[in-house]
């Protein structure tokens, strides 16, 4: 029996949203005390690799290392810098698609290293965890091409992020408030941005919970697994895998496994099992996470064009490294 929409409501929209609205206050609160205090210079130091051939600002590699920790609070400031004019769409798609790989390093301490490799075994884990961060790695890397190619200075404005707080200087500079108050304003802008970002984020995703609780998107994946798995020559067992793992990424490897340890797969098929089920999942993730979050934070016009990019760029990527699998 479906659950009560009231159970919906409380057991898995309340903690997630609140749960970014949290990260999001912390990460432009990060934002502007890296901007108040002058610590975005050191960091630059750390980023300007990326960001310098990339032509972005110094304070986007604050926000690109701050992802490593939190994804949410890395868009989040990415969000404050576009709202503020530092950087224009362009700019802001150039430094989101920078971020996938630091997005990824996240996942390896939360998810990968103490769930997938110890469920799928160390062989097939770590080649599956090695590809994914290198498919993470060469976006990011075409992030930094495009912005050597497609930004300049008309795509940002250095100028904007003193405009938007006229006592915080960018070099982090002489400041005549004191450390009590940056924190405050650094604080208290960190709010605000929260203020703004939470009512769309609440409802467009108390719309998707509950779309997903009350309706099977399984059927929409489902029949899409058998062709993909006959056209790249897998195993039979390829089909379920794909499908579960399409669904849940948890559920998949614990399908997986089994035909791993009888031999079925390889630790390279299995692994192309699984980028198949990645890509086949697209179609429920994004409506699941990827258009609450991003509309959350962007706003329907913009989130959707990140959306967009972040989704061809996974799918091109993964299939280049399924194809490189399968020509083993």
């Amino acid at each position: 029996m479906d659950p009560a929409v009231s159970s919906v409501l409380v057991g898995e929209v309340l903690p997630r949203v609140a749960t970014i609205a949290v990260a999001i206050a912390g990460g432009v609160a990060f934002a502007n005390a890296l901007v108040a205090f002058g610590v975005i210079r050191y960091i630059a130091a750390l980023s300007k690799p990326l960001t310098g051939p990339a032509n972005l600002p110094d304070e986007v590699g604050g926000a690109i290392l701050t992802t490593a920790a939190s994804t949410t609070a890395g868009y989040g400031m990415l969000a404050e810098y576009r709202d503020s004019g530092l950087l224009d769409d362009r700019a802001t798609l150039v430094a989101v698609t920078i971020n996938t790989f630091f997005g990824f390093v996240q996942h390896i301490f939360t998810f990968y290293a103490p769930v997938l490799i110890p469920i799928l075994g160390l062989r097939v884990g770590l080649l599956y965890v090695g590809t994914r961060a290198g498919i993470s790695l060469a976006i990011t890397a075409t992030g930094v091409l495009a912005g050597a190619v497609l930004l300049s200075d008309r795509n940002v404005t250095p100028e904007a992020m003193s405009e938007v707080d006229p006592e915080a200087r960018a070099d982090g500079g002489d400041d005549a408030r004191t450390a009590g108050e940056k924190l405050l304003d650094s604080g208290r802008g960190g709010l605000e941005k929260t203020r703004e970002i939470l009512p769309r984020l609440a409802v467009v995703y108390t719309l998707v919970v509950l779309g997903t609780t009350y309706y099977d998107l399984e059927a929409l994946t489902g029949g899409a697994a058998d062709p993909l798995a006959a056209l790249t020559g897998l195993p039979s067992a390829a089909v379920p895998v794909i499908v579960v793992y399409a669904i849940d990424t948890t559920s998949g490897a614990v399908t997986l496994a089994p035909f791993v340890q009888d031999g079925t797969f390889t630790a390279r098929t299995a692994v192309s099992a699984m980028l198949i089920g990645g890509i086949v999942s697209f179609t429920v993730s994004t409506f699941k996470r990827s258009i609450p979050f991003q509309y959350g934070i962007w706003g329907a016009e913009f989130g959707t064009k990140v959306i967009v990019v972040n989704t061809s760029l996974k799918v091109l990527w993964i299939a280049i490294a399924l194809i490189g699998l399968l020509a083993l």
